[in-house]
């Protein structure tokens, strides 16, 4: 009577799990029109996309080397020869800020990745299995983010030393932990459902069961907020740069052309003017689609 009562509970299980399988599909169909419908959303995807598409063929579009000095032409203003005139070495900004966008999308677009990949394995195995693995991962997360982000960042950093890899390891280890708790609330919800505990009475391994049904079911806010997380990445890393901490001369990523010509605003702000907008572009697509993704995902934005 016992082994009917599980195996009408595993089926019971299995049951409801395929049908919050079907009600996902549909309800990710659903959250695909109503992003849709929200055109800032879609106009800052759009924008986002041309800035990485830009990058990408920064080489084709680019009219000169970013590298190329030039001291007879230095300090020009914008003219049809150079659109956001030169610098101090003659170097076209155009072309700088085009390959600019290579350095810091793709720090961000890493950094973001690599604390959100690593935040995922931390609160998953918080939220899981819970007890004292639990309580030591909490009190470890705890006692980091005593520390304010930009200050364990810059001193990481300084530990480190300048240079890509170790500016991605910089702003990726502040990002971590949030997620990690963010994530683990969610899987504390999860983790009592049935087809939860259906797949542990059939022996699945805790790996398999946190991947195919722990997951899944709560790593909803977890995507909102890299997505949104970009923007503020992209800009502390532009911080980084600005302080000589992050990527080094020559390589022309935009909040390190923000250091080379803060010195020149007075007579020459068409150096830093550049940049700035394009920092603040990028901030701003990014904040519009995450804010439609946002709302496209929440459950009480269905019409």
């Amino acid at each position: 009577m016992t082994e009917e009562k599980t195996r009408e509970a595993i089926d019971t299980g299995l049951r409801l799990r395929d049908d919050i399988a079907l009600k996902k599909e549909t309800n990710f169909k659903q959250m695909l029109k109503r992003l849709a419908k929200n055109k800032l959303a879609i106009a800052g995807g759009i924008v986002f996309l041309i800035l990485c598409l830009v990058s990408i063929f920064a080489p084709l579009i680019a009219p000169y080397d970013y590298a190329a000095i030039d001291p007879v032409n230095k300090y020009m203003r914008p003219c049809a020869e150079h659109l956001f005139g030169t610098d101090q070495f003659g170097r076209d900004i155009f072309s700088r800020v085009i390959y600019g966008g290579r350095w810091s999308l793709t720090l961000g677009v890493a950094s973001t990745l690599v604390s959100t990949l690593l935040g995922i394995v931390v609160g998953s195995i918080a939220g899981y299995f819970g007890g004292k693995v639990d309580m030591v991962i909490m009190r470890f997360i705890d006692i980091v983010q005593c520390i304010p982000g930009i200050l364990l960042t810059i001193c990481i950093s300084v530990a480190l030393g300048s240079g890509i890899v170790n500016t991605v390891i910089a702003m990726s280890f502040g990002g971590i932990w949030g997620t990690a708790r963010m994530l683990r609330g969610q899987i504390l919800l999860v983790r009592e459902s049935e087809y939860v505990e259906a797949a542990k009475a059939t022996n699945v391994s805790s790996f398999r069961t946190i991947l195919k049904y722990v997951l899944p079911n709560s790593i909803q806010q977890t995507i909102i907020g890299a997505c949104m997380g970009i923007g503020g990445t992209i800009s502390a890393i532009s911080g980084l740069s600005f302080l000589g901490l992050g990527v080094q001369p020559p390589l022309p990523e935009w909040g390190a052309m923000l250091n080379d010509g803060r010195n020149y605003l007075r007579y020459y702000p068409n150096m830093l003017i550049a940049p700035c907008i394009m920092i603040a572009l990028t901030i701003l697509s990014i904040s519009l689609f995450g804010d439609g993704l946002r709302d496209a995902m929440d459950p009480r934005m269905k019409d």
